[in-house]
């Protein structure tokens, strides 16, 4: 009996580490995951922004507001 105990027990020890190895793969997937849209969601606020100031250069340019002194 101790031999099938002792068996269990690590048997069980064995799936223990794999859940946890599991586990950290998929926490490092949600980690990369959640990186690549922060910065996909920065590049598109700096392209937003670049657009929003050409298109107040393009009205101060046809205003006239836009002419150096």
């Amino acid at each position: 009996m101790a031999d099938n105990s002792q068996s269990m027990s690590y048997r069980a020890g064995e799936a223990k580490g794999q859940a946890q190895e599991k586990c950290n793969q998929m926490a490092d997937k949600a980690r990369d995951a959640a990186h690549s849209t922060k910065e996909s969601i920065e590049e598109g606020g700096h392209q937003m922004q670049a657009k929003a100031q050409g298109a107040v250069d393009a009205v101060k340019d046809a205003t006239g507001m836009n002419k150096k002194n």
